[in-house]
């Protein structure tokens, strides 16, 4: 795809999914990348030190930088996206703040994602905003001790997640901003799921270019590695650059077969 301004990084979450966890940022460095992302790397919001500091030390002896981290998102393979607008699952999202920025700290990591979290059934929509905008204002205000920034995420595949559009996440951030004072929340900028929600990725790139904290890559439909699809990355990387992003853009895509055979679009 031609030599482009940005480093590549993996997430490490769904890439190199045929290795144990702990494994995956050495195999990212073999690979030739130099930074990884992950979603929570661990069950739990409040892991044990141990796992914690096992987590840690396959990051940091792999040589790569740890460059995102979700906060504590639920359970994602029964259908979670986030715990941050559940009322009653506040005190996991409270106590992971600290254990996520804990490990930002130890491991030079200063972009955290937030996912919204499913509309659920019997609250009223306005609550649980409520609940997130608090949630927000508290992580930004923890993530701030480190330099660091929230990110607010669209997410496509899962109808009960309200945030579809880059507008929903600047509504958010803005809301967030107004009301608590913090300014160190960005949108994360997936072009998969722009794309899978039918959202105009151009547009939201003119009207959102400034808040744009980090990038994501999938090719759309199907999300897999690009040019398995019909989005012109060369054209989005022209783009985000004249429009001045200058951070990482993170692969976080289904491979279509082996890991390693998937970064011909990095490496060509």
């Amino acid at each position: 795809m031609g030599v482009e301004p940005f480093r590549y990084a993996v997430n490490a979450s769904i890439l190199f999914t045929e290795l144990d966890l702990l494994e995956r940022p050495a195999a990212a460095k073999a690979a030739g990348f130099e930074a990884v992302e992950f979603w929570w790397p661990f069950s739990e919001a409040v892991p044990t030190d141990g796992a914690v500091d096992e987590f840690v030390r396959a990051v940091d002896e792999a040589g790569v930088a740890l460059i995102g981290l979700n906060f504590f998102a639920g359970d994602m393979p029964a259908g979670d996206r986030g715990v941050l607008s559940h009322p009653e699952r506040s005190r996991e999202f409270v106590d992971n703040v600290d254990v996520a920025v804990g490990i930002g700290a130890r491991l030079g990591c200063t972009a955290f994602n937030a996912l919204y979290g499913n509309r659920l059934d019997g609250i009223d929509p306005a609550t649980q905003d409520t609940v997130a905008a608090e949630h927000l204002v508290r992580a930004a205000k923890a993530a701030s001790r480190i330099d660091g920034t929230v990110l607010i995420e669209p997410v496509s595949g899962t109808p009960s997640y309200p945030l579809k559009t880059a507008d929903d996440a600047a509504a958010v951030i803005e809301r967030v901003r107004s009301e608590g004072g913090v300014d160190n929340l960005r949108l994360l900028f997936d072009l998969y799921h722009v794309v899978a929600n039918g959202d105009d990725p151009d547009a939201a790139l003119d009207n959102h270019a400034d808040l744009i904290g980090h990038v994501q890559i999938a090719d759309s439909p199907g999300r897999n590695e690009p040019g398995t699809g019909e989005i012109d990355f060369r054209y989005y990387f022209d783009r985000l650059r004249e429009l001045g992003y200058s951070g990482d853009i993170a692969a976080e895509y289904k491979a279509g077969g082996a890991t390693t055979d998937s970064f011909g679009w990095a490496f060509s």
